[in-house]
C-alpha cells in the first residue's frame, strides 16, 4: 500500500490502521468548541502532522490520519474527507472550503480484480497558498501548484500549475494569475 502497488485491504495491520484514525476522527469530531487546546490535541494525535496555526473544523473524515499533512496557517472547513491511503501534503496558507474531499484511492477499471478487493493509492499535494473552494474534489495523484485557485464544485483529474484559476468538471484553467 506504502509503495503504491496493488493490495488487499482486508489485512490486520491496515484494519488496525483504520480502526485507530476512526477512533482518533471521533475524539476530534466530538471535542468541545470550547476547548480550543483539546482539539488540536485530537487533531495532532490523528494527523501525521499539523503545522504552526493550522486550523480545522470538524466534522472531519479520514481513512489513516497519519498520511496527512497540514501546513502552517492553512485551513480546512466543514466536511472535508481526506481518503489518505496515500500521502496528502497541504502546504502553508491553504484555503480548503466545505464538504472537499481529497481522495487518493484508486480502485482497479477491470470487474474481476475490484471483485477480489485490490485497490491502489497515489498521493496528493496541494502547494503553498492554494484555495480549494466549497464542494471541489482532487483525485488521486495529483499536484495543485501554489498560488491556484480552484473553483467551487471542481473535480481536479490532473495536475494544476502554479499561479492559475481552474474551474469545471474535469477542471481547466481559465486564467492565469500574476
Amino acid at each position: 500500500m506504502l509503495a503504491g502497488e496493488p493490495y488487499v485491504a482486508d489485512d490486520p495491520e491496515i484494519v488496525a490502521d483504520l480502526d485507530r484514525a476512526a477512533r482518533l476522527a471521533e475524539r476530534f469530531n466530538r471535542s468541545p468548541a470550547d476547548d480550543p487546546q483539546g482539539r488540536l490535541a485530537a487533531l495532532r494525535d490523528l494527523l501525521g502532522s499539523v503545522g504552526e496555526d493550522a486550523q480545522v473544523r470538524p466534522p472531519l473524515y479520514c481513512d489513516y490520519g497519519w498520511q496527512t499533512h497540514l501546513g502552517d496557517r492553512s485551513f480546512v472547513n466543514f466536511n472535508a474527507v481526506l481518503l489518505d491511503v496515500a500521502r496528502i501534503t497541504i502546504g502553508a496558507d491553504v484555503q480548503i472550503g466545505p464538504n472537499v474531499q481529497l481522495l487518493t484511492a484508486t480502485h482497479p477499471v477491470e470487474a474481476e480484480a475490484r471483485r477480489a478487493k485490490w485497490e491502489a493509492a497515489q498521493p496528493i499535494t496541494i502547494g503553498d497558498n492554494v484555495w480549494l473552494g466549497g464542494g471541489v474534489i482532487v483525485l488521486a495523484g495529483v499536484t495543485v501548484g501554489e498560488n491556484t485557485v480552484v473553483g467551487a464544485g471542481a473535480v481536479v483529474t490532473r495536475d494544476l500549475p502554479p499561479n492559475v484559476v481552474a474551474v469545471g468538471n474535469p477542471a481547466r484553467v481559465i486564467r492565469t494569475l500574476q
